[in-house]
Parts: structure tokens; C-alpha cells; sequence
């Protein structure tokens, strides 16, 4: 593949994770249009699920605390140029998360007879497979990392188009040739196979061979509160499912969840790179005016653009759930609706301004908040609006969380919300996104 001048750093993470949404969403329709019973696609579900639930968090932490230290750490910064070097930053960071791979699969070893499922009726799905697994997944999450830091934005697409090409292919054909939802599993564990050979290559080229327990533990000081933090505020869509599944011992009814229960891609990409790319712009106080008004011109836009299409989005999710999956999942629509209002609090960004300038204690302070709030939240709306309550309180939890953040910004650091949120925008294109969620689901979420 060529080099691609219009794709950066940004839009190239921003495009693989596209890639991977748009896979796994085929993948699921495809599945629905298949053979395969609703138990099965609940089983292929709760199997990432659960690889997931074991993994995201420090998996996170360890990729974003090399990320933080790769141009700046105490053990190899008298080393030269980290543009022309190798790098050992990235071959300890591959040996932090091949050691949390290790210790999630042996701790799991000796307890996966006594583990049960999130229904409590049945055992995990495939147990030792998913074992093997999370072992053998994780570590190559590092990959396009790998090219972020070399600077190598166009490898990142080339990799997602390759890789996720053939993950499409090995896990749905075995399903087409009349095979069970085993053989896709079979198929996941081919596509890791290969990004092992493509990471000891990229190993090979960018990393240098050496061992530090002096930067170990320094990722690790770095690292840690990560991991917390994304445990804490990462765990809330995993609690959900638990909820579900204790609630509801129908496997059916939990990837009907799952089939609701996402975001629109979009809007999540485009707000955290806008988030993103605007960190190191509030590390200064002297550039603190212009960036707040470069925050609020941007999300403005953001705003004039997501809006609309989240709005089209729900005015057919009715519509199109059924025929894009089977009339069995129609009711995954109410649950999709209510994600569809995430728009709202994730187009404000107080939490820019927070962890630009180093406040990073409040944000893991209000993650603690958020699942304290969250469970009983859930657990009181799933009674009278069944599986849609649990989504309800997700929303909820999010945008309160939000005004918080909105209010200590003002507060604490002397920052009016006007100053960086454009207050006009956000109350029209909110009250018109509500009034069409209303008048779409008049019946206000009867969803047993």
C-alpha cells in the first residue's frame, strides 16, 4: 500500500477502530441471518464479553502509560533520538502485557470449574478456549501502537485493512459452510496467529532487546492509577451485562443487549480525537484563552455535524433493526435509542481541560462516583423498564457524571462553562434530539 498523505496519527487509530466496529457489526448480521439458534450467537457474545471483561483495563493502562512515557522517561532518556533508535520503551511495554496475560490465564486455571456464568446456570462458553485466548490476544494490541509512535500513521490503516479483512473471513465462512459458532471461534484464534508473526516482525524492526525492571517499574508508577481508573469507569457496560444476565437467565436476552447496547462509532471516535489532539494545548497557562475557544469552536462543529446523523439514526432504528438483524431482535432498537442520547454529554469536554492540566485524581474520583452510582441505579430501573432500564441508567450516570466535572472545571479552576462549551448549540440540538427519542418511543420502554 502506498503511503497516504492524508492520513495521520489521529485518523489512522480513528480508522482501525471503524474497521473493527464495521467487522464485528457484519459479523453479527450476518450470524442473525445464519443458521445459527439465538443461544449461539449468545454464547459467541458472552465469549468476547467475558475475553474483554478480563482484559480492557489493564490492557488500557499499559498501552496509554507507554504512550505517556515513550518520549519521556527517566531510565532511557540519555539513550539519543528516539526518532532514529530502537526502542526498549516498546519491548517492556510487550512484556507488561504478556505478564498480565500470564496472570489473568493462571489465576483463571485452577478456577474455571467453580466460575460460573453471568446467568448462574450455565458454565462461561468455551472455557479453556477462552483461556487460551486472553493469552494470546492481548499482547498484540500493542501493534498499531508500534506505528503510532514511529510515526508510521498509513501502516496503521494497512494493518486494519489486512487484518481485519481475514478476521471477516475465517470467522464468518466456516458459519456460511453450515458449521457452529466453535468453528468462528477457530477462525479468531487464525487472525491471532497471524498478528503474533506480524508483531515479531515489528518487534524485530522498532524494538530494542533489553530488559529494565527500572522502567518496569516505572510504567507500572505511571500505569497503575491508569488501570484503576479504566477498571473503574470502563467496567460500567461489563456491569451491565452482569446485570442482565443474573436478571435474565435467557442467553437470547443478553445478546439482545448486546446488539443495542452500542454507541454510534462516530461520535465516539471524532469527540476523543478532538479530546485528544487537544491535551497538550492546556499543559500551558498561557495559551489556556485560545484553547478554550479552539475547544469550543470545535465541538460546536462536532455538534452541527453528529447531531444530525445521530437523529436520522434514531428515527429508523426501528426500522432497520429488524431487517438488518431478524424481527427477534427488534426490541435491541429501545436499548440503541437510549445509547443515541450519549451524544449529548459526550460532545461536552470538561475532562479535557482536567486531565490537560494534570488533575488526573478527580477524574478517577468521579469514576468511583459513577459505578457507585451506577448498580443501584440499574438495579432499581430494571424493574419497571426491564433490560432498557439498565440503559437508561447509563445514561443518566454519564451525563450527571459530566455536570460534575462541569462544575468543578467552574469552580475549582475559575473556568466558565461558556467559555468552552457553546451552551446554544448544545440546548437546541439536545432538546430536538429528546423530543424525537420521545415521540419515537411514546410507549416509554415496556422492554421485557
Amino acid at each position: 500500500m502506498k503511503k497516504l498523505k492524508f492520513i495521520d496519527n489521529i485518523s489512522g487509530l480513528q480508522s482501525i477502530q471503524l474497521l473493527r466496529f464495521t467487522v464485528f457489526l457484519i459479523i453479527s448480521i450476518v450470524f442473525t441471518k445464519s443458521h445459527l439458534t439465538r443461544g449461539e450467537i449468545g454464547e459467541w457474545e458472552m465469549f468476547l464479553f467475558i475475553a474483554s471483561l478480563l482484559s480492557f483495563f489493564w490492557v488500557n493502562g499499559v498501552i496509554q502509560s507507554l504512550l505517556t512515557l515513550f518520549n519521556r522517561n527517566k531510565t532511557f532518556r540519555n539513550m539519543g533520538d528516539i526518532s532514529t533508535r530502537k526502542s526498549p520503551e516498546i519491548f517492556n511495554s510487550f512484556l507488561l502485557l504478556l505478564f498480565f496475560s500470564v496472570i489473568v490465564f493462571l489465576v483463571c486455571i485452577p478456577v474455571k470449574s467453580v466460575i460460573p456464568s453471568f446467568n448462574l446456570k450455565h458454565q462461561i462458553p468455551y472455557m479453556n478456549l477462552l483461556l487460551w485466548y486472553i493469552l494470546l490476544s492481548n499482547p498484540v494490541a500493542i501493534i498499531e501502537y508500534i506505528y503510532l509512535l514511529k510515526n508510521r500513521s498509513y501502516r496503521i490503516l494497512q494493518y486494519g485493512i489486512y487484518t481485519y479483512t481475514a478476521q471477516l473471513f475465517f470467522v464468518l465462512a466456516p458459519v456460511i459452510l453450515g458449521k457452529d459458532v466453535l468453528w468462528a471461534v477457530y477462525g479468531l484464534f487464525l487472525i491471532v496467529i497471524a498478528r503474533w508473526i506480524w508483531l515479531i516482525i515489528l518487534l524485530r524492526r522498532y524494538a530494542m532487546f533489553t530488559f529494565s525492571w527500572d522502567y518496569i517499574k516505572e510504567q507500572l508508577r505511571i500505569g497503575a492509577p491508569l488501570i484503576i481508573t479504566f477498571l473503574i469507569s470502563g467496567s460500567a457496560q461489563y456491569v451491565d451485562g452482569i446485570i442482565i444476565s443474573i436478571k435474565y437467565s435467557d442467553p437470547g436476552v443478553f445478546a439482545m443487549f448486546r446488539y443495542g447496547a452500542k454507541e454510534f462509532p462516530l461520535t465516539l471516535m471524532l469527540a476523543n480525537g478532538l479530546s485528544n489532539a487537544l491535551l497538550p494545548n492546556f499543559s500551558t497557562r498561557e495559551g489556556m484563552r485560545e484553547s478554550l475557544a479552539t475547544l469550543k469552536k470545535k465541538s460546536g462543529r462536532l455538534m452541527d455535524l453528529l447531531f444530525p446523523f445521530t437523529m436520522v439514526m434514531m428515527f429508523f432504528a426501528r426500522w432497520l433493526y429488524p431487517r438488518v438483524f431478524t424481527p427477534e431482535f427488534t426490541r435491541s432498537a429501545d436499548v440503541f435509542l437510549i445509547y443515541l442520547l450519549l451524544i449529548i454529554p459526550r460532545l461536552v469536554f470538561p475532562q479535557t481541560i482536567i486531565i490537560g492540566r494534570q488533575r488526573t485524581h478527580i477524574t478517577l474520583l468521579v469514576a468511583i462516583l459513577e459505578i457507585g452510582i451506577n448498580i443501584p441505579l440499574s438495579l432499581a430501573l430494571i424493574t419497571p423498564y426491564g433490560v432498557a432500564g439498565v440503559a437508561l441508567a447509563t445514561f443518566f450516570v454519564y451525563s450527571l457524571e459530566k455536570v460534575y466535572l462541569i462544575i468543578y472545571v467552574w469552580k475549582k479552576m475559575h473556568i466558565r462553562p461558556s467559555q468552552y462549551i457553546p451552551w446554544l448549540k448544545l440546548l437546541v440540538w439536545s432538546a430536538m434530539a429528546v423530543l424525537l427519542f420521545v415521540i419515537i418511543d411514546h410507549r416509554w420502554l415496556d422492554f421485557h
